[in-house]
């Protein structure tokens, strides 16, 4: 369970993408990045012995990765300011292709490695995910895992949906993705939702009495504060088209923050059943925040609410793929009066 989306352009052009990652905390989530230079190479089936898929990145990737591996991303930005966000989608939404041998074939784990490392647009993109056939791959969890993927530049929004007959690439003006089922029906629901507004409604008088708003925030009323996909895809658009436009990047930044503040999941809320069948606790184990004109990618987890911030600008790509551990435990910082 995630949620995903773009901010509006800031006055200066600054272009920010915010993602919450909702899952119980049962993968091993690592830090990562992957050179310029990066030579890919796909995950094959088991047993599997024909020669894989290979391509070779010009764009240097910095990302969230799972299972010990870098190139297997499931959020990450780009130096070109490209920015990809692999997302749940279960209940029949996601229908991988065949393994086919002739080196056209890409895991959904190795999607985003390949494009964000070969594209330096959407447009790019899409050319791209035409010429590739992507089957499923288990990392260790016993299924292979249904997603669909959400990605951003700076101009342009879209999402993959893995299909029976293929990927199809849906554009997504309004720059908000969460889970099943398909952006189509996710765009035609906003319809139920027309009538809300930041403004109070009006007074209206029954005979001769007058009938008002008792607060603040009434012209919201409906709003879904639920934690379905359905829901969370509303609050998401609602959240972005309302808000102020941002000033800068860094505005833009703290107002991602913000936003991603009404998706975070309370331990205990939202439980499922783990691989032994007890229920686990479903949690908001990591949130992020790219940058896609600053080029700054950040993060924050679970177990520390501090903030923080990888500069694409400085960060060496020269260097061979590499991990970084996440942050377990963090404390307030100290204060006096």
């Amino acid at each position: 369970m995630c949620t995903n989306f773009k901010n509006k352009t800031a006055k200066d052009g600054s272009v920010v993408v915010g993602r919450t990652m909702e899952f119980p905390p049962l993968m091993p989530w690592i830090l990562a990045a992957l050179p310029a230079d990066y030579e890919g190479s796909a995950t094959l089936p088991k047993d599997e012995t024909s020669a894989p898929m290979t391509w070779k990145a010009t764009h240097g990737i910095v990302g969230m990765a799972c299972f010990g591996k870098a190139n297997w991303l499931a959020d990450a930005m780009s130096t070109a300011g490209v920015s990809a966000h692999l997302l749940y989608m279960p209940g029949g939404y996601c229908t991988y292709q065949d393994f086919k041998g002739d080196g056209s074939d890409l895991s959904e784990l190795d999607l985003i490695a390949f494009l964000l490392g070969t594209c330096a647009s959407l447009a790019e993109v899409r050319k791209a995910v035409a010429k590739v056939n992507i089957f499923g791959v288990d990392p260790g969890m016993g299924f292979f895992p249904p997603v669909h993927v959400l990605m951003h530049d700076k101009d342009d929004s879209l999402a993959i949906e893995f299909h029976s007959e293929g990927a199809r690439v849906v554009d997504n003006p309004i720059g908000v993705g969460t889970n099943s089922p398909y952006m189509e029906w996710h765009h035609t629901n906003l319809n139920n939702f027309v009538g809300l507004s930041t403004s109070n409604p009006s007074a209206i008088k029954i005979d001769n009495v007058e009938i008002t708003a008792l607060g603040q925030g009434q012209g919201l009323m409906g709003l879904p504060g639920d934690l379905t996909p359905a829901s969370r895809f509303v609050r998401a658009v609602t959240q972005v088209t309302a808000s102020d436009q941002p000033a800068d990047g860094h505005e833009s930044e703290q107002l991602a923050l913000h936003i991603l503040n009404n998706f975070d999941i309370t331990p205990g809320l939202l439980r499922e059943p783990g691989p032994d069948g007890k229920l686990v606790d479903e949690v908001t184990s990591w949130s992020t925040i790219a940058n896609l004109t600053g080029l700054r990618y950040c993060y924050r987890t679970i177990d520390d609410p501090t903030t923080y911030a990888v500069e694409l600008g400085t960060t060496d790509f020269t260097k061979p793929a590499r991990t970084g551990e996440l942050p377990t435990r963090g404390e307030f910082a100290a204060a006096s009066v």
